[in-house]
């Protein structure tokens, strides 16, 4: 065999080496850059003490990783290991592993709903709905409750912060912190204030905090919306009447909302929430109020309405009086309706 024959040979050689190598290397660029590499949708939620590996397994088993081994060289060429945010982080079908690595060193957060609605009566029920979904823990978020320090530059104390708080859903970061947190809820209670409501007010002869606080009371007395403005009208027909509003929550928020039922023995405790025993409003409200509670307080119904009580119906509605002696008429029917419930209760029991 001549020479240059094994030359050639050689160099063809080499040539198919290099020609396959740099088909390898283009081939994982291509599957590593562009090739999705999922099959389901899946939330990738990651705390400062997860481990790469954590990582891996998780997107496995949520996300239906198809190639975890380019998975495994996105994350190494990307040191995500050293370099990774916290954070939660929306993984979609379509995205690449270099796009996730990418998405972890460089914090490309999806904002997470922060959603505060239901029956808010206790801070500890506050911090728990903000740490069951954000990344702070219930502590920090009692505490910040609890803090006149730090509830001081918000113009809130840690008796009236339940007005602060307006049940909604808030777009945020899963890992804003505590004063992230509440920096949103004071903006959104800014933007709330609209100049159109504190005419509003002025013209209840009301502050922003009473309105709060006597919207918390609304809150309080009934589970229908529609009652809203009608109950408000009763308790500012009373207030500007200078009578004792009255009114069984503000009982229920004094003995810590554990009475089952409302009675005469519970009427006497001297608190200043005791609305039975001092006229006016108490010094601040006893739950976290909805928006529609504040607007009914803002727009009421306007009647002569001075009482109301549950409805015999059982329907969860009331039935409104101008006078006593047609309040007392409503009760006593309300009264005998739930003696005969309770005892076809007992009958259907035996």
């Amino acid at each position: 065999m001549k020479r240059s024959h094994k030359i050639i040979i050689w160099v063809s050689a080499v040539l198919a080496v290099l020609a396959g190598a740099a088909g390898y290397v283009l081939g994982m660029y291509y599957i590593d850059n562009k090739q999705s590499n999922f099959t389901k949708d899946y939330v990738l939620y990651v705390r400062p003490e997860t481990t790469v590996s954590q990582i891996v397994d998780s997107l496995q088993a949520g996300a239906g990783t198809v190639r975890p081994r380019s998975i495994e060289r996105c994350f190494k060429k990307m040191e995500v290991a050293s370099n990774m945010k916290p954070g939660r982080y929306v993984i979609e079908p379509s995205a690449t592993s270099i796009y996730v690595a990418r998405m972890l060193v460089f914090g490309w957060q999806t904002p997470q709903n922060l959603v505060l609605s239901g029956t808010m009566r206790s801070k500890g029920r506050i911090a728990k709905k903000i740490s069951t979904q954000m990344m702070v823990d219930s502590a920090s978020v009692a505490q910040a409750l609890d803090s006149s320090e730090f509830l001081s530059g918000y113009g809130f104390t840690p008796e009236n912060v339940f007005a602060m708080i307006l049940p909604d859903t808030y777009q945020m970061y899963w890992t804003a912190s505590v004063e992230e947190i509440f920096d949103r809820l004071k903006k959104e209670y800014d933007a709330f204030w609209t100049p159109e409501r504190d005419a509003k007010a002025k013209a209840q002869g009301l502050s922003r905090m009473q309105v709060s606080i006597l919207g918390s009371i609304v809150s309080g007395e009934t589970l229908k919306d529609f009652e809203y403005p009608k109950i408000a009208g009763v308790y500012l027909n009373r207030y500007k009447k200078g009578m004792r509003l009255q009114a069984d929550p503000t009982i229920a928020f004094i003995h810590g909302y554990t009475l089952d039922r409302i009675l005469k023995k519970h009427l006497t405790v001297d608190s200043p929430y005791n609305t039975y025993k001092y006229a006016g409003l108490p010094p601040a409200p006893i739950n976290v109020p909805p928006k529609a509670c504040l607007d009914a307080v803002l727009n009421p119904d306007k009647h002569g309405y001075i009482y109301f009580c549950a409805s015999a119906a059982f329907d969860g509605t009331h039935k409104f009086a101008v006078t006593y002696n047609e309040h007392l008429k409503n009760a006593r029917e309300f009264q005998r309706a739930l003696t005969a419930r309770n005892r076809a209760r007992k009958a259907a029991a035996k």
